[in-house]
């Protein structure tokens, strides 16, 4: 028997193969499962999963690694191996340390954002319509590479790396302005997702 979460998930695949938006599978699972539906962000991140090709309903393995990197372990770790060599990097020492230096980096921008007032918008990880890499940058080298045939992966690279820069200062203006109408029409409906709006993206 599924559990109430996987019944969830198993309703949201069912509703990708009918060919549902994610905002409609939210909805409908809304007016289902009432105050025990999975929130909108969970709902969006398994719709992405499913319309991506997992099968799968049931929950990923967890990882062994704690949710945060500052254990009690951890920072003796560091404070012994900083005492030892005061001019080791971050990379240095999160090899030594096996502590993933992004950790480290999503801290140090949480921190600078934080001192200078740099007010920060929240959003659902999985907001194609919001996130420019995703509604401007990835379809426009994507539709640049169809149908080419490379040879290796370093001509994928160079190709790729040829696409970004010859992206000028007009498109990335254009980008933003689109970003700014997408922000304006999530903000005008509350948040609802907006993908399949007809807004200019090239």
């Amino acid at each position: 028997m599924l559990s109430a979460n996987a019944e969830q998930r198993a309703n949201i695949k069912f509703l990708t193969k009918l060919g549902k938006s994610a905002t409609e599978t939210y909805n409908l699972l809304t007016e289902v499962y009432g105050d025990q539906c999975l929130s909108r962000t969970q709902v969006f991140e398994w719709f992405k999963k499913f319309m991506e090709g997992r099968k799968n309903v049931g929950n990923d393995p967890k990882s062994g690694r704690p949710p945060t990197a500052k254990t009690p372990e951890n920072v003796e770790k560091v404070a012994r191996i900083v005492r030892r060599d005061r001019r080791l990097s971050i990379r240095a020492i999160s090899e030594l340390t096996n502590i993933n230096k992004e950790t480290h980096n999503a801290l140090s921008v949480k921190r600078y954002l934080a001192k200078n007032n740099i007010p920060v918008m929240e959003h659902p990880p999985y907001s194609p319509d919001l996130a420019p890499c995703d509604f401007f940058l990835f379809p426009k080298i994507k539709s640049a590479l169809k149908g080419t045939r490379f040879e290796s992966v370093d001509a994928v690279k160079a190709k790729a790396t040829q696409l970004l820069k010859s992206i000028t200062q007009d498109d990335l203006q254009h980008c933003f302005q689109q970003w700014k109408i997408r922000m304006e029409r999530c903000r005008d409906r509350g948040g609802d997702y907006i993908e399949g709006d007809n807004i200019s993206t090239v």
